[in-house]
């Protein structure tokens, strides 16, 4: 729920993402080729994380046959966030196999990963694991339905994909042709600054007048499930600050707590780092020759600096120097630490942990393991 202003806010309007669209598009296929049915919506079971599985009804524009398949269409909405890809059309063309198993492709709008440091490996198409994952379970599952033994050729675009993708950082990350099919939960947070900011500070409040004395401010929910696994929080303690960490850290002049666990990705860290109160991509940047810097500061070689001024992404600057013996996650979290310390009341107790894409602790600064 969102918090009471004088202006009475509405609640932002929350949307799906493109791997929801695109598993809508393979459960209609899959009817559609082996029950001969082409229904005007289907159901999608989504894995958010915070409320379990949740089931979804979405409307499948249209269907068009293809040699020894069909091309099944759903009109993305991104709810109240301000998308680039809100409107856009994704589409799948789903074929049958001989042979089991389901084989991803990127059709007209969906870009393929030509860069090392992404999720996926050089050459495959951008759908990322999630929306693969529940692609694979619903196919399966119409395949146990309807009797099927053979195999799925899964292509997933996006309407003018490729004019969209020049909006976002996909050219720059080595996403080449179009966009990346995303999504960790199959649902699409509305983006607002004051709204999200007003639900920080709610959730430091509510934390202090409960008598939380430790909460954990992160960036996402894989950063979450970390920090609040290490300790064992109570969710009351456990403040989804997205990219606003700023918004947690002079709140708590208002409402301090004793202690504060800020749990990030390495490459949101690294912004903060680098004095960024705000995450954010419209804000702030990853800046590569501060990293090189902080490298340097723990024991980094010129050679390995060059590196990591041309690395594709934070994450491949961190694993070159894991591979050199370099704790340059430690080191970006010390400059958090710094960064954030300056900002915030001395009476709280503060500790930053970096974690990687899968949820691994990669490093941390003032915590105390004794």
């Amino acid at each position: 729920m969102w918090p009471e202003s004088s202006e009475s806010p509405q609640p932002l309007r929350s949307g799906l993402t493109t791997g929801a669209c695109a598993t809508a598009c393979c459960v209609a296929a899959a009817r559609a080729l082996l029950a001969a049915r082409q229904p005007a919506s289907v159901e999608v079971t989504l894995p958010t994380k915070k409320e379990g599985s949740k089931v979804v009804n979405m409307v499948i524009e249209s269907y068009q046959s293809l040699d020894k398949g069909i091309r099944t269409a759903t009109i993305k909405d991104a709810g109240d966030d301000p998308d680039v890809t809100h409107g856009a059309t994704v589409f799948v063309e789903l074929r049958l196999t001989d042979t089991p198993g389901i084989q991803f492709k990127a059709a007209d709008g969906v870009g393929t990963v030509t860069r090392e440091g992404l999720m996926l490996d050089v050459g495959e198409p951008a759908i990322n694991p999630v929306p693969r994952k529940m692609m694979t379970e619903h196919l399966t599952n119409a395949a146990y339905t309807y009797q099927y033994t053979g195999g799925f050729e899964v292509s997933v675009g996006v309407e003018k994909g490729d004019q969209i993708a020049l909006k976002t950082m996909n050219p720059r990350l080595g996403i080449i042709g179009g966009l990346s099919i995303l999504g960790t939960t199959g649902i699409v947070r509305p983006y607002s600054c004051a709204a999200y900011i007003a639900s920080i500070h709610q959730g430091i409040e509510v934390a202090c007048s409960n008598g939380i004395d430790h909460i954990a401010a992160t960036t996402g929910s894989t950063s979450e499930v970390a920090i609040k696994t290490e300790y064992d929080l109570p969710e009351m303690a456990l403040i989804e600050m997205g990219d606003f960490v700023g918004a947690v850290l002079k709140h708590l002049k208002k409402s301090p707590v004793h202690k504060l666990s800020i749990c990030g990705g390495f490459g949101k860290l690294s912004k903060l780092a680098n004095g960024h109160l705000d995450l954010n991509s419209r804000v702030s940047s990853i800046d590569l020759e501060h990293l090189a810097g902080l490298a340097k500061k723990a024991g980094a070689d010129q050679v390995l600096q060059d590196e990591i001024i041309h690395a594709n992404t934070s994450m491949q600057a961190l694993k070159r120097c894991q591979a050199a013996g370099v704790d340059l996650a430690a080191e970006v979290c010390r400059a958090a630490w710094l960064k954030a310390r300056a900002v915030m009341p001395d009476s709280v107790v503060l500790e930053i942990w970096a974690v990687d894409r899968k949820g691994n602790f990669v490093g941390c600064y003032g915590v105390d393991k004794t």
